[in-house]
């Protein structure tokens, strides 16, 4: 399959291989817009306002601990890599954003009037945009599984700290998800938790608002050697969360050694079972 955009001659994603049994998966991290999709968009979609900017930047120390780092260049504007391909909410009852968002958290329409994509515009961004970085997710899980019989997939995600739509009041700073520990050993999310607060000065949860997305759901399987966390980390840990959206180095410089012992910490937890 091309795992090149038709609109522009750059990776639909990059793979960034490793040797330690560690995947970091961050698949709202992407900027890009293909030419043929942002000319039905609105100007509020070329904002690119919920979009986890900066994770790369972020988890750069995740290369210094031998994992594998798997980005997308798409928004997720043009599909979402973190929903089933039927597009099941996630969080039944709850209003959430769609496989194809049609709005953003703020309830802005990213598409002009009657230019919305149809069936056949979804299939083909399934098939174009969501399939390859699946693909790519799970042969690399694959090839850490076969090398080292256990493997940690960590799920990198940010979002702003209030988003009144998805949820009330401040987000706790660091929100770890297991699927209420189906995707992972049982207590890690709680293990994590208790090192957040033991550090001081963040807050924390497990399994609270985001227990964890599709891929979380859908390729943590414990039973199997693969333990799936998902963090989202509210972005005013690390960023200005208005536009232009500045990463900010004297809070990113506090945060990150943090989010290396957490990773550090269930990597450690997986490979000792």
């Amino acid at each position: 399959m091309d795992t090149t955009s038709p609109a522009a001659a750059i990776p639909l994603f990059t793979l960034q291989q490793g040797t330690a049994p560690l995947l970091v998966s961050i698949p709202h991290v992407g900027t890009m817009i293909p030419d043929d999709i942002a000319a039905t968009m609105t100007p509020e979609a070329r904002r690119i306002d919920d979009c986890d900017w900066h994770l790369d930047r972020l988890y750069a120390f995740a290369t210094r601990l031998g994992g594998s780092i798997l980005m997308p260049s798409c928004a997720r504007y043009v599909i979402d890599l973190n929903r089933p391909p039927d597009g099941e909410n996630l969080y039944p009852g709850r209003d959430t954003t769609g496989l194809i968002p049609l709005d953003t958290f703020a309830r802005e329409p990213l598409y002009e009037n009657g230019r919305q994509p149809d069936a056949a515009e979804v299939a083909r961004r399934l098939d174009t945009y969501w399939q390859p970085y699946h693909e790519a997710l799970v042969a690399e899980l694959g090839v850490l599984s076969a090398r080292h019989g256990h493997v940690l997939l960590w799920e990198a995600h940010s979002i702003r700290s209030e988003v009144p739509r998805l949820f009330d009041g401040r987000l706790p700073d660091f929100n770890f998800g297991t699927a209420d520990g189906a995707s992972a050993l049982p207590g890690l999310a709680d293990e994590l938790q208790t090192i957040v607060a033991g550090y001081g000065g963040y807050t924390a949860v497990a399994n609270g608002r985001f227990k964890g997305g599709y891929i979380t759901r859908a390729y943590g399987k414990p039973e199997a050697g693969v333990h799936a966390v998902q963090l989202e980390l509210a972005q005013c840990t690390y960023m200005d969360e208005s536009p232009p959206y500045a990463y900010d180095e004297t809070r990113a410089a506090q945060v990150a050694p943090l989010i290396e012992s957490v990773v550090q910490a269930a990597l450690a937890r997986v490979m000792a079972g």
